[in-house]
């Protein structure tokens, strides 16, 4: 079986120190690659994001300022990302978005860094990953405003509900699904994976961050996305390796990764 983890973060200071653990347990998991972001806090996280990427060829990078610290998308970080980012493993800008449940970032800075990086995806020609917590329509506005980059994107970590997910998809992004679709109270979530079409679906961790059931409450890691691939085959009336084929082929084409 072929699986991609779409999104994690290896950089993550509960990962960094056991990153040869991680990616031996996720290769006897099956899974045959990963896409590790940086972005949370200071562009550290950034460069050695890049730097665990270019040591092991099944995993791939991307670079942003996640929307938790837009208050510090300054022009000068924008051209640190870019620089970071002539990078050959570096496949995506992001994780860049609108989190609007916690607001750790003020809600104009969180919009005004969202324009940044789709400018710079754009720039770069690379697709965007983005971030999207009750921000749903602004994210839409902000990407009508600024226009989709040409590589497109995902929406990561999706939480919405069917109407969110049409929208974005009406916009021609992909849209990937985290261990949340496995929670009793993901209802909504679960209504969502049905609707989007076989070509659009991801998956991910999102590692260490919302482990899947059996394992919410621990530290997550990309070893533990076959559960989650496995609750999305169900829901869409599927098997598992057919869905995770179809997802790496996905991911491929969207991140542009060798064959």
């Amino acid at each position: 079986m072929i699986v991609v983890d779409t999104h994690c973060h290896l950089a993550d200071a509960k990962l960094r120190g056991d990153v040869k653990g991680v990616l031996a347990r996720a290769a006897e998991a099956g899974v045959a690659r990963m896409i590790s972001v940086g972005a949370i806090g200071p562009i550290e996280n950034d460069r050695l994001t890049v730097e665990i990427a270019e040591r092991h060829p099944n995993v791939f990078a991307a670079v942003g300022v996640h929307p938790h610290d837009a208050k510090d998308c300054t022009r000068e970080r924008i051209a640190e990302l870019r620089e970071l980012a002539k990078s050959a493993r570096v496949v995506a800008i992001g994780e860049s978005g609108l989190d609007f449940h916690y607001l750790h970032s003020p809600t104009e800075a969180q919009e005004e860094a969202l324009r940044r990086h789709l400018e710079l995806a754009a720039e770069l020609n690379k697709p965007i990953v983005i971030h999207c917590r009750d921000g749903e329509r602004r994210v839409v506005d902000i990407v009508r405003e600024i226009g989709k980059p040409p590589r497109g994107g995902v929406i990561h970590c999706f939480t919405g509900d069917t109407a969110a997910a049409r929208e974005f998809l009406a916009l021609g992004f992909c849209i990937s699904f985290s261990g949340i679709l496995t929670f009793k109270n993901a209802a909504q979530i679960r209504d969502a994976a049905t609707i989007v079409p076989a070509d659009r679906i991801m998956v991910e961790t999102d590692a260490p961050y919302l482990a899947p059931e059996p394992y919410r409450g621990k530290r997550n890691e990309p070893a533990f996305v076959i559960r989650t691939l496995e609750t999305l085959a169900q829901l869409r009336e599927t098997d598992t390796e057919s869905l995770g084929a179809q997802i790496a082929t996905n991911a491929s084409r969207l991140f542009g990764l060798p064959e």
